[in-house]
């Protein structure tokens, strides 16, 4: 998937490695920064820490955050 390519780079380890919920959660989140760029980059973090948080791992929100923060310096535009 184009999505999982985009954001490889900034993993620390094989997509095939990472949970399934939060390899979703990373998926919506690429999926909202790349196709809807009228949703600030702020609001899709947010929104995806609070999914991790709720559904993922102990530690999942962080390492989500960690990934689209990386992501996003390396990338995309800053948005207010």
């Amino acid at each position: 998937m184009q999505h999982y390519q985009d954001i490889g780079p900034c993993l620390d380890r094989p997509i095939s490695q990472i949970s399934p919920i939060e390899k979703a959660i990373l998926l919506i989140a690429m999926v909202e920064l790349v196709e809807s760029s009228e949703v600030p980059f702020k609001v899709v973090i947010n929104e995806c820490i609070e999914l991790a948080k709720q559904f993922g791992g102990t530690d999942g929100h962080k390492y989500i955050n960690g990934v689209l923060d990386r992501y996003l310096k390396g990338g995309r535009a800053a948005q207010s």
